[in-house]
């Protein structure tokens, strides 16, 4: 039958999921992955939504649940490090799971494994497409021939350069900065919480974890020139952002600047007209990311069901079946990117006034559910900038 030969490229989450879901659709899923194995960070991320009926559908939200970070909720800290507001988990989330999303890859593998045919320390270097399929030019393995090409390989997707262009031509810089470092167990002060601590232009945020804790700065600031390759680089950028930041600062920068490969990048939200050209199509953050103000993980794996179902549903008809997925996906995505710029507002404000808003919101808000907080806090934020 047509259209049964995919590669998946990027095996993080969106690309396992996707391969389970083919397999099942009797497709032959091939997913390849430039690393020499799974590498996805622990970063805690959510399942919620439309992700968690997806994951009841595979069967492993038993699985989530028991790697579940266990966090019950968030405690905001003043300029001085002092607590002065806590925001619990609600009830109406107890389906959410918060997990690493690096327990939530490896979950994902290892339901998708067995139906799906995966090579690690790979990626591909060329693509050449025509009506009836797609020659696919690896940089280890010998080249083959596809029937469709899925890339899932993150915001500095493979694919998307090789199909749809320069990654400038869709990328929108926030004009911020994201940095993690995994931290001793010692470092917690509250192991059912995150503590987040604010000053102007910049947040830091401790996370227990489930067996790892760790450490985020999320800080605005020029990224011209910036190179995602320069380590030394990144550290120095990092240290003269959060110096005088006060708290933990300088306990925690350290930590940054001693660990070998602390994770460290601009944001940038993905914006893309079409996902698909051709035979060759997005998902993931290859196609819509939400930098780290939304629910990628969530969309991720709802958006591979959502894909999977379509390529069902129009075997013979590639082209259908990606305007269905689009169609349907965007449908979540759209809102999710619509609110980069006040969850931006909310989580890292600008200005001392603007903080100064958001810590009384934040403080006249509490026991609001998460849902209302972000926008209302936002609408404070924009009316105090």
């Amino acid at each position: 039958m047509p259209n049964r030969e995919v590669l998946i490229l990027g095996a993080g989450v969106a690309g396992p999921a996707l391969a389970y879901w083919l397999a099942r659709f009797n497709f032959h899923p091939v997913v390849v992955e430039k690393a020499r194995g799974l590498r996805s960070s622990g970063n805690p991320v959510d399942v919620k939504g439309p992700a968690v009926q997806v994951a009841e559908k595979m069967r492993i939200m038993p699985q989530l649940q028991a790697a579940a970070t266990g966090v019950t909720g968030t405690t905001l800290l003043d300029l001085a490090g002092r607590p002065m507001a806590r925001l619990p988990m609600t009830s109406e989330k107890r389906r959410d799971v918060e997990i690493s999303r690096a327990d939530l890859a490896t979950i994902v593998y290892e339901a998708a494994h067995d139906g799906a045919e995966f090579l690690f320390g790979d990626t591909v270097v060329d693509l050449t497409q025509d009506p009836a399929g797609v020659d696919v030019t690896f940089e280890q393995a010998a080249p083959r021939r596809f029937d469709l090409v899925i890339g899932s390989d993150g915001i500095h997707s493979t694919v998307r350069r090789l199909a749809f262009g320069p990654e400038q031509q869709y990328a929108r810089d926030l004009g911020m900065y994201l940095a993690t470092v995994p931290l001793p167990a010692e470092a917690i002060e509250f192991p059912h919480d995150m503590v987040v601590h604010n000053s102007p232009g910049r947040l830091l945020l401790v996370h227990p974890g489930r067996d790892q804790p760790m450490a985020m700065f999320v800080f605005r600031g020029t990224t011209d020139g910036y190179d995602r390759r320069d380590r030394v680089t990144q550290k120095r950028i990092l240290a003269d952002a959060y110096d005088g930041a006060g708290w933990r600062a300088p306990e925690l920068v350290e930590a940054f600047r001693e660990h070998p490969d602390p994770y460290f990048d601009r944001l940038n939200a993905i914006r893309i007209d079409g996902w698909s050209r051709g035979r060759v199509g997005l998902l993931g953050d290859s196609a819509s990311s939400v930098a780290v103000f939304g629910d990628g993980s969530t969309l991720a794996v709802a958006g591979a069901h959502t894909l999977a179902e379509a390529l069902h549903a129009h075997p013979e008809d590639h082209a259908r079946a990606f305007r269905q997925y689009e169609a349907t996906h965007r449908r979540l995505v759209n809102p999710k990117q619509r609110q980069i710029g006040p969850m931006a507002s909310v989580l890292v404000p600008r200005t001392a006034r603007g903080l100064t808003a958001r810590n009384a919101a934040a403080r006249a808000l509490v026991g609001v559910t998460g849902k209302a907080f972000a926008p209302t806090i936002a609408r404070t934020i924009e009316a105090n900038p």
